[in-house]
């Protein structure tokens, strides 16, 4: 068997592109999350974050974009590897699964440090009107 030659800088990049735009076309969680990333970064521009704060957003949406690709790639491998039922099979959903769910957790945990002391402070101006 031939190796095929290796793709060009600008071809991976190609490729890569491909497989975001396979994964926001095609997963649902995927085009859910990316809705709320989208509410995050309004609500931290509308409190007006600082650098970091809005660093640790992203990072942290990032996270939770990647968790969910990575959950679709293992669901696509185990679908490859086998048409019936195994219990190792499940368990390999199962676990990607709840990868994306405790990525989840802990972007909502971190958006609570993030906004609440800026709600809060918000709230406390407006009272005062």
């Amino acid at each position: 068997m031939e190796i095929p030659p290796r793709p060009t800088l600008l071809r991976s990049f190609f490729y890569a592109g491909r497989g975001l735009a396979e994964a926001f076309r095609t997963q649902r969680n995927l085009r859910v999350q990316l809705a709320a990333a989208v509410a995050a970064v309004a609500l931290g521009v509308a409190l007006r974050l600082s650098a970091v704060e809005f660093a640790i957003i992203v990072l942290t949406i990032g996270m939770v974009l990647v968790a969910e690709m990575l959950n679709t790639v293992a669901e696509a491998i185990v679908d490859l590897a086998t048409e019936t039922y195994h219990p190792l099979a499940r368990t390999a959903k199962d676990v990607a699964a709840g990868a994306v769910l405790l990525s989840a957790i802990v972007a909502v945990i971190v958006a609570l440090f993030v906004y609440l002391p800026h709600l809060s402070l918000l709230a406390r101006s407006l009272q005062g009107r």
